[in-house]
């Protein structure tokens, strides 16, 4: 039986278009704007959604996503309230894939097979864990496949020939290819080492390849669809979020509306790239 991410990427293919993957951080800025924006993701043109399981100590992010954690944090957003969120937007929506993202700890903490049950459960469709390498695939990649939950996994510009058929072994759902080295939201790839990199990851899996890092306006949206199955979004939209919160934090009234409006037009630049 296949997955809805699984699903989507095909819908998306029989289209011949590019999907557009939004990150937002669960509980960012607030329960309830984080809600308000999960659940217009969809309508506004994002075709899988990455909620962000926020982490005190989020390594590989860059300071627009820390901070985000740490608000979510502050505002007291914890995995059972990240996994009311999916439980939240699957009641309306059964079509969507949503993807969380983050690091082992949390779910360590809840517990791993109490987690994936309640993920499940939930509605949650895949897992991007970024500092469980696949030689601890036991602990949670296998466990969550059993489940039914795709363990998308990242490859970068340094996994080489040698080291991809290890990452890419107990791989499904997608492949998230962080497109520049360092943290997330600092820099920008080449079109031409994007394609590069795509066309060597496709040599060696027959998944999507979603490209990541550096992307964060529908003009770049646009390029890395001409490439890639997938963009991927998620520092952008965060920006947008904290632009507007007050100098203590409080959500301005366009909190959730400025998220929105960026993803249209990035939704925008997407469909337009194979016209």
């Amino acid at each position: 039986m296949s997955t809805r991410i699984e699903r989507r990427f095909a819908e998306l293919k029989a289209a011949n278009r590019a999907g557009l993957v939004i990150f937002v951080t669960a509980g960012d800025p607030n329960y309830e704007i984080s809600r308000e924006i999960i659940l217009s993701l969809p309508g506004a043109g994002a075709d899988v959604i990455e909620l962000g399981m926020p982490f005190t100590d989020p390594m590989a992010d860059g300071p627009a996503i820390q901070a985000s954690s740490l608000r979510a944090l502050k505002n007291g957003q914890d995995m059972k309230k990240t996994l009311n969120l999916v439980r939240e937007f699957r009641a309306k929506d059964q079509a969507t894939p949503i993807v969380l993202m983050g690091y082992y700890n949390p779910i360590y903490s809840y517990g791993v097979d109490k987690f994936l049950q309640d993920a499940g459960t939930a509605g949650v469709d895949g897992l991007i864990v970024v500092d469980l390498p696949p030689e601890e695939d036991s602990e949670l990649c296998l466990p969550a496949m059993k489940a039914g939950i795709n363990f998308i996994r990242l490859a970068t510009p340094t996994t080489d020939d040698k080291r991809l058929p290890t990452v890419l072994r107990n791989t499904s759902g997608f492949v998230y290819y962080v497109s520049i080295m360092g943290i997330t939201g600092t820099r920008t790839a080449a079109d031409s080492d994007i394609a590069a990199a795509v066309g060597r990851l496709k040599k060696h899996t027959d998944l999507p390849v979603a490209v990541g890092f550096g992307i964060s306006s529908p003009e770049r949206a646009a390029a890395v669809a001409k490439i890639a199955d997938a963009a991927v979004v998620g520092s952008a939209v965060v920006n947008k979020i904290a632009a507007e919160l007050a100098a203590d934090g409080t959500p301005g009234p366009q909190a959730a509306q400025a998220a929105i409006d960026l993803v249209k037009n990035l939704a925008d630049g997407v469909r337009g790239a194979r016209a």
